[in-house]
């Protein structure tokens, strides 16, 4: 899934490419364990490598992140999915989109790429069940023709998965 938001996405401020250039250095020089970051030519889209924590019921699976940042980056959340496929997971659509707070209403721009992937891991790691969302079907059918996750208007109504 690459979304089409790519086509019209403006380019990024002095201020957000500034900022992801000194992210992209941290990365290289410490990333974070788990994670892996896959070269392109284009440093307003991220794929990341997400590796299943040990222990956890994505132990030896890997995942791809993809990570669209916005023209006014860091004060605008990055854009984040899964690539297919997607992990099974409660706030885990089947199209890729997260459940996330932190990727919406919670934004922060003190948080990195880094501290975005490691909630996600420990969403996944913190789950005791490997099921879509209840509701995944219809959410899906409605975000088509390229709906981006924050369009959506979320319920982040639990946090025990």
């Amino acid at each position: 899934m690459t979304g089409s938001s790519s086509a019209s996405r403006k380019a990024l401020s002095k201020i957000a490419s500034n900022r992801l250039q000194k992210e992209l250095l941290e990365w290289q020089v410490n990333p974070p364990a788990g994670f892996k970051h896959k070269p392109t030519d284009n440093i307003q889209r991220w794929v990341i490598e997400v590796h299943g924590a040990p222990g956890t019921l994505y132990a030896n699976e890997i995942f791809q992140l993809q990570v669209d940042f916005p023209e006014h980056y860091p004060m605008e959340a990055p854009q984040v999915i899964f690539l297919n496929p997607a992990p099974l997971h409660p706030h885990i659509y089947s199209n890729g989109h997260i459940c996330l707070d932190i990727l919406y209403d919670s934004w922060s721009p003190a948080m990195t790429v880094s501290s975005v992937c490691i909630s996600i891991l420990s969403m996944l790691s913190s789950s005791t069940v490997m099921q879509p969302p209840e509701d995944n079907d219809r959410y899906v059918r409605n975000c088509k023709n390229g709906r981006s996750p924050k369009e959506t208007r979320w319920w982040f109504h639990d946090d025990k998965v």
